[in-house]
């Protein structure tokens, strides 16, 4: 269950170069379209293939197809680390690629953990007020060891941020914000904040309907209370 908490996250949107398949990427991963996922990580080029890997890598692994998730992801990183590593979003998404992996394997952190870390830095010099580079930071740190400056105490409170950015006004790439109360709300659940979990998962589908990893947690906890 940690496993599957820890690598079912947050997929950033590419820049506006690479857009034109972002919305059929995020209907067919809202609605578990493995098939579909599948096609357009063929179909598509550039960022557009990575982020469509990166769909794919979630839902597999929400489905139990794990060899899946991981070719998925070794195709997402082998692109991204071949586009522009001065546009902050391609550096966020790597960072979330690389976080997928390490939760994946363990053993790859020492050696992943470090590019993760550069990645996530240099985004946020590129763009600090971009909402996608502080969620991916907030699940960074939902995912590391305290040991290692992890906390959920700073992942609430840099969800809390994201979410906070997105109120701005947005007429290109806005998706991410559901993403930012899912996590929030996993952060609240990890702190015996049940109440406040459902809360949070509630406003991700008041943001997007059919957003379906909040669905999913929100009957997961209903099964459970039953």
């Amino acid at each position: 269950m940690k496993t599957s908490i820890l690598i079912a996250g947050i997929a950033l949107l590419p820049s506006l170069t690479h857009a034109n398949e972002i919305p059929a990427i995020d209907t067919a991963s809202n609605t578990m379209n493995l098939a579909a996922l599948q096609n357009l990580s063929q179909q598509t080029q550039n960022y557009d293939r990575a982020y469509a890997n990166y769909r794919l890598a979630i839902t597999a692994n929400i489905l139990g197809q794990s060899e899946t998730a991981i070719n998925a992801l070794t195709s997402a990183q082998a692109t991204l680390e071949n586009l522009d590593q001065a546009d902050a979003e391609n550096l966020a998404l790597l960072a979330s690629v690389y976080g997928m992996q390490i939760a994946f394997d363990s053993s790859r952190g020492a050696s992943l953990g470090p590019k993760l870390g550069q990645a996530l830095s240099q985004a946020q010099l590129l763009d600090p007020t971009n909402p996608r580079v502080v969620l991916v930071q907030a699940i960074s740190a939902f995912n590391t060891p305290v040991s290692f400056g992890g906390s959920m105490k700073k992942a609430m409170e840099l969800s809390s941020k994201a979410i906070a950015l997105y109120e701005a006004p947005c007429d290109e790439i806005c998706w991410g914000h559901a993403e930012a109360y899912t996590w929030r709300g996993l952060a609240k659940q990890s702190t015996g904040d049940s109440q406040g979990a459902i809360a949070d998962w509630q406003a991700a589908i008041e943001v997007q309907a059919d957003y379906g990893w909040a669905n999913f947690l929100l009957k997961q906890n209903q099964m459970a209370a039953n």
